[in-house]
């Protein structure tokens, strides 16, 4: 994968999981997301800042990418490649996209969604799905404007939900 620029200048960049500088960046970006209301309010935990680099680098369909605005990392996309049954092809489902309060509404949450998605077509992927928050309001409208849609299979039957089971 290698580095874009997108046409204001933002350059997104892959993560090497085993290099401690990067690593640094996807701990210091995550924990503004999970500081930030919409990831929670609460900060990482220290071992997750120590062993998150290492966790990501031994699962083979992750990957992360980082926007840098004036050289400086502005937002942050943490991505995983999955299996659609029904199409018996690969996905990328977005897990985290964050983009630190002070480069918001510049542009750089759309330059990572489409870095993510044309890394799914570099991979042969079949689609991109996302997470959200049903009150994150900013994101939604940023997710509809990049096509992203409710996922159903008919009208009839609703929209799927994003459920999840912790298991502490």
């Amino acid at each position: 994968m290698a580095a874009m620029t997108a046409p204001n200048g933002i350059i997104v960049q892959p993560i090497d999981y085993t290099d401690p500088a990067q690593g640094r960046i996807l701990v210091d970006l995550l924990d503004g997301y999970a500081r930030d209301p919409m990831g929670g309010g609460d900060p990482l935990h220290d071992d997750i800042k120590r062993n998150l680099p290492s966790r990501l680098a031994s699962i083979p369909h992750a990957f992360s990418l980082v926007a840098y605005v004036d050289k400086n990392p502005a937002g942050l996309i943490n991505c995983f490649e999955g299996f659609s049954t029904f199409a018996a092809r690969p996905l990328v489902n977005v897990h985290d996209l964050y983009v630190d309060s002070a480069y918001r509404g510049r542009g750089v949450g759309k330059a990572l969604l489409q870095a993510a998605e044309d890394e799914a077509r570099r991979r042969e992927c079949c689609k991109v799905t996302i997470e959200c928050l049903s009150g994150n309001d900013v994101a939604l409208g940023v997710y509809k404007k990049f096509v992203f849609a409710a996922y159903e299979l008919d009208p009839e039957k609703g929209s799927a939900l994003f459920m999840e089971k912790k298991l502490n």
